[in-house]
Order: structure tokens, then sequence, then C-alpha cells
């Protein structure tokens, strides 16, 4: 099937989560913002956190597709990619359809475009994400149309996030797509993988390993953190809050207690279904098993200012020794080919680039593979933030 995946803020992060997660993938073309493929594999965009918004190629004409909806006011939007396309392109698409379709008697109401394409959220809080008929946008790039089938729910990533009952701010906010993406770049897993966090702080990676229907594991230095953890691990559980994200991919399958259309109801995670503990990642034995790897580990001292050399010089190397120190502990508790994901510090400089540890040459010396396209890595961060997040994708060989 033909997909196009509209990418987040770092697109090259947000590539590598789709073909990690789908190594069918078949790539139509490239550029900066889209990522048209193919692919056998049903996808879910609940699941994806470098993904703006997905939809499926039409097979016929957008008017053919929309003529075929059921009776009762139709809402539209487009969003035009296309080389020149521009606020009135995609508006003038759009009022086309509308014309059209007035004329074969359908009531129709035209989402208005503030540039070329519909933001996230105007997509999302006018509910153009697929889940109805009649309400649809389109996507237009040159001469090809699609059909979006998923809008990332910006609401429902602030909802989790903001009503955790135990958070922290002095330890960084670890963002929950980020932690998608993290879980997401292991690959393909098992429906009921275990997931080790070993830096869990309170518990973003394991929360979101939980919705995608996975077994985790986490463990952290501080006792604070592991009691943060566990308390926001058990508010999951307790409340209602999975049925209400609505979490559908393949891998969550039975997340949450709800309906199953025949009257019956999912089965839900157990309480004994996450683990958290306190433990040094240098120097802990984990239980096993152990399927699987994703964790951010230690970021430094927080700046709000870019640090001199000598600051930098300090944070590397102490940044460098924990992750390093982490990793020849895990190397001999874990199996041949699992998966290993890691968020580490990288550093803003004067020139507006990103100053990374030069720890991968030692990192393949344990016994680790570095499966990043590009050995610099994959750089997650905000504009202007001073210590990104440089991820790394191993695998014990």
């Amino acid at each position: 099937m033909k997909y196009l995946a509209v990418l987040g803020r770092q697109p090259e992060i947000s590539k590598a989560e789709l073909e990690a997660l789908f190594p069918d993938v078949r790539v139509l073309s490239e550029s900066y913002q889209l990522f048209p493929f193919s692919t056998d594999t049903n996808i879910n965009i609940d699941r994806l956190g470098g993904t703006l918004k997905l939809a499926v190629g039409l097979e016929e004409k957008p008017l053919d597709s929309l003529l075929k909806i059921s009776e009762g006011k139709i809402t539209i939007g487009v969003s035009d990619y296309s080389e020149k396309a521009s606020q009135k392109t995609a508006t003038m698409e759009a009022l086309k359809l509308k014309r059209i379709l007035v004329k074969h008697g359908r009531s129709v109401r035209v989402v208005a475009n503030k540039t070329a394409t519909l933001s996230t959220a105007a997509s999302l809080h006018n509910g153009l994400s697929g889940k109805n008929e009649r309400k649809v946008e389109l996507v237009k790039v040159n001469n090809d149309w699609y059909k979006v089938i998923g809008v990332q729910d910006i609401d429902a990533y602030a909802k989790r996030d903001q009503a955790r009952p135990a958070r922290d701010a002095k330890v960084g906010m670890l963002p929950p797509k980020l932690a998608q993406i993290l879980i997401n770049l292991c690959g393909p897993l098992p429906k009921r993988a275990r997931i080790l966090d070993p830096f869990c702080g309170t518990g973003v990676v394991l929360q979101e390993a939980l919705l995608m229907g996975y077994r985790v594991y986490g463990t952290d230095i501080s006792e604070r953190m592991v009691e943060y953890s566990k308390k926001n691990l058990e508010w999951l559980m307790k409340t209602k809050f999975i049925q209400s994200e609505g979490i559908r991919s393949a891998a969550a399958r039975g997340v949450a207690r709800e309906p199953r259309g025949d009257g019956r109801e999912r089965r839900g995670p157990k309480m004994n279904e996450f683990r958290v503990s306190f433990g040094d990642a240098i120097s802990f034995n984990w239980e096993q098993p152990i399927d699987a790897v994703a964790c951010e580990g230690y970021l430094g001292k927080p700046f709000s200012k870019i640090p001199i050399e000598m600051e930098l010089k300090e944070q590397k190397q102490e940044c460098g020794t924990i992750v390093l120190g982490f990793l020849k502990n895990l190397i001999g508790q874990i199996k041949k080919n699992t998966p290993v994901t890691i968020a580490v510090p990288a550093w803003l400089r004067e020139n507006g680039e990103y100053s990374r540890m030069s720890i991968l040459d030692e990192i393949q010396k344990l016994g680790y593979n570095v499966n990043n396209k590009s050995r610099e890595g994959l750089l997650y961060y905000r504009e202007g933030q001073v210590v990104a997040r440089d991820i790394l994708i191993l695998r014990k060989k």
C-alpha cells in the first residue's frame, strides 16, 4: 500500500523510526518534510512519535472518492505540499471540490487554510483524522493525491504527560513522543516483549511501552525517581486513562479494558507487568528476560547558556564514563542481537552546531554494532536548546 508520512521537526529521526518499525518499507521518494513510501504492513499513527500525519494514496480522483461518502454534511480540508504550493493553491483546490459536490446535492464545509498546509492542530481539532468518513483531509503532492488516515494526537500526549501524579521538572522532562521513538527504534518486537529502562526517571519510557502492550522493567540510581515511576505506573493502571487515549497499534492489542465490538472486553495490562527497582546502571544485575533496552541516559548538568570549553570537556568525560560503564555492564546480561536505543547528550556551540561525545569506537569495542545509518547519530532538540539528545541505535554483536 502507498503511504505518505508528514514528518516531525527532525525528519531524519522520523524516517529512522518508520524504517526501524517496518523493515519492508520501500521508499518512493524523499523530501525534507514528506516521506512517501509503500509497505504491506498496516500502520497506526498512535504508535509513531515522529509522524505528524499519515495518509494513504488515492487510486482514484479525489472527487470520485468524495462522492462515495454516505449522506450527511461533508467537511473537507486540503493540504498542498506541491513544489509551488501556497495558501491560495490549497484554498482553490478545496473550493473547486466543494462547488462540484454542492452541484451533486451535498452539504459541504471547507476548513480554511492559513498556509498551503493545515497544521496538525487544525487537522485534529476539525476532526480530519480519518475516523469519520465525512470529515476528510486530502493531501496533494504535485500530481499525486492522498487521504489522511491519522493525525498525531497532540492533545493526548499533553494530557498523559501533564496528568501524571509524580513529575519533576528539575530532572528534565522526557517528551512522551520521544519515548515512543526510542522504543520504536528498537525495531519490531514480540507482542509480549519486556523492555528495560535502566535510567527510568519518572517512568515516561515505561509508560509509553505499557501503552504499546509491552511488559516493562525500570531501574534508577535515585530512590526518589523509583518511587515516582512506581506512582506514575500504578496511576496509569488504575485509571481509565488508557481507554480514553484509544491506543490501537498492532503491538498494543489488549492494552485497554474496552469494548471489542462483540460485547466482550479487551484484556488489559496487569499490575505485575511492570517492575521498578533501585539500582546503579553501571553495576546492577537485572533480572531476565530483557528483550530490548530503550532509555535516556544521564544528560549531565542542565545548562541555560552555551558552556565554555572547560565545562564541556568535564561534562563529556562525566557523561561518557556513565554511558560506557552502563553499556559494559549490560553487554554480559543481554542476548545476541538485543536492540539497545539510548539518548545521550550533545551540547550547543557558538556556531550553532552540536558537539557530541566521541565514544562510538569504544562502544563497538564493548561488543555492540552501531546501527545508525550515519555514525553521527540522530539529534533531537528544540531550537536553541543547549543540551540536545543524541540517539544511538545499538545491537549486541
